[in-house]
């Protein structure tokens, strides 16, 4: 039973799908008007770790998440310049060119990250359409309204349930408080559903209220009810977007819908710099192109899934330079084990793999708990060391099970191509027996039959390579 954490309530709920086996989850994108920092890095490998659990835990997922790449304006507010036009003076190239260079960008880190990609990817400017008929829709049901300056806004003071998700009231908003006040507004609280453009502006579209673009909040109703319908799971997105970019999306979605989409919205931690959230608009972010120069990006992924998806984490050199050093002892002990063999055995006989795969169940099931979860990961290193020195080589592909399902597939974390060059056959168990009686002969100073023993091996294609403390088995002119 997987337990979620549903910022509506404020409490751990049981997931209880619409349809059975099946999930529908949105997650805001990216605006696209600069390079990915390391902020974009945790919450997208944050819900890249959630969709991989809920595909290994048997659902069939369906994934949407957005571009955007027109109309979320500078300050994240109703006035001002949109940020893609801006950055797009400063380059001195079009805003089209803007956006699609910095999704390209986005793609790229992503990848590296080995984040999974979307079912459905979708830019903003694609749907249009859609969205001037979300916005009539609420003007027809008496929750926006025209204004003199051709722009339309939401009504919130009619909407009663506005605050519902940030638990805000409207008289807690300050004037200008992430919603900036422009002038032609009924009430401050009033948010932009279509805003009217400048004549020298590149992105913009007719509508029945003239020239323009919609507002930033419009897009993820829209683009919601489209691809996943009137009703879906999950709605997912950072901790800093509750306030005002969420709140605005479930007021316009109970309009449009008759009711909230989401049955659950999940919001994932920041990525702060001495305390305060990374981002490119405060100046203080941290690009992953910059970062990867110094780190393996699966070092950047393994350091931010020691941390719960709803904590912030902060950044420092420190922090990943010893995830560097906790992965590479990962991957060294994991491929200790591939480079023997690359056989999976989902049978899992072993009581310690059995208890690590149900630990690692239970803590992932708890609210996506990584931390706990990776305790568990880290555990099968001492049952590799253990089964090396033991020579229990009947349990590597029940190692090699356990990592794959947990370590890639749910965690998505990549250890690379084994060396097929050190890579060595399994030893056969008639070679075992033979060489455990060698053994036994010497110990006992029989060395007629040691002797006797070791050709019998060497018949059989091996090498007995004698230890101090034991032996070594290796295929005969392996080297």
């Amino acid at each position: 039973m997987i337990k979620i954490y549903n910022t509506f309530t404020r409490k751990k709920e049981e997931f209880k799908p619409i349809v059975p086996n099946k999930l529908g989850i949105y997650v805001c994108g990216p605006t696209v008007y600069g390079m990915p920092h390391l902020g974009h890095a945790k919450s997208y490998i944050n819900f890249d770790t959630i969709v991989r659990y809920f595909t290994f835990s048997g659902y069939k997922v369906k994934y949407v998440q957005n571009i955007t790449d027109v109309g979320h304006l500078v300050g994240d507010g109703d006035s001002g310049e949109d940020k893609i036009s801006k950055q797009a003076k400063i380059e001195q190239l079009d805003a089209y060119e803007i956006a699609y260079k910095y999704e390209v960008e986005y793609f790229k880190a992503m990848d590296k990250l080995n984040v999974l990609r979307p079912s459905i990817s979708c830019r903003a400017t694609g749907f249009i359409m859609e969205m001037i008929e979300t916005v009539q829709d609420i003007i027809n049901k008496g929750y926006g309204y025209l204004t003199p300056q051709g722009n339309v806004y939401f009504d919130v003071r009619k909407y009663s349930n506005y605050g519902q998700l940030s638990n805000r009231k409207l008289d807690n908003n300050v004037s200008g408080e992430r919603i900036e006040i422009a002038d032609d507004k009924r009430n401050p609280e009033d948010f932009a559903l279509w805003k009217k453009a400048e004549t020298d502006v590149l992105m913009q579209w007719p509508s029945p209220w003239g020239n323009g673009c919609p507002g930033w909040h419009l897009e993820c109703t829209t683009l919601g009810k489209k691809f996943l319908g009137t009703k879906f799971d999950i709605h997912g997105g950072g901790i800093d977007n509750i306030f005002p970019h969420h709140e605005c999306e479930c007021a316009q979605a109970d309009i449009v819908n008759g009711h909230l989409p989401m049955n659950y919205f999940m919001h994932n931690g920041l990525v702060t710099v001495n305390g305060t959230k990374m981002g490119k608009s405060l100046g203080n972010f941290i690009t992953l192109t910059d970062l990867f120069k110094k780190y393996d990006p699966m070092t950047v992924r393994y350091f931010i899934e020691q941390f719960h998806y709803r904590s912030n984490v902060d950044f420092s050199d420190d922090g990943l330079s010893l995830a560097e050093k906790q992965f590479a002892k990962l991957k060294e002990s994991v491929n200790s084990v591939r480079v023997i063999t690359t056989n999976i055995d989902s049978k899992l006989t072993n009581q310690e793999l059995i208890d690590i795969y149900n630990n690692f169940v239970n803590a992932m099931n708890e609210d996506f708990n990584t931390p706990l979860a990776m305790v568990e990961l880290n555990k099968i290193m001492k049952v590799i060391s253990n089964a090396i020195k033991n020579n229990l080589t009947e349990i590597y592909p029940q190692i090699n099970y356990v990592v794959s399902a947990f370590a890639e597939q749910v965690l998505g974390l990549d250890f690379g191509e084994v060396n097929t060059q050190q890579k060595v056959v399994e030893i056969p168990n008639k070679v075992k027996e033979l060489a455990n009686l060698r053994w036994e002969a010497k110990q006992n100073k029989n060395w007629a039959k040691s002797d006797e023993l070791r050709d019998e091996i060497k018949a059989l294609g091996y090498v007995i390579l004698d230890r101090k403390d034991g032996y070594d088995i290796e295929l005969l002119n392996s080297k």
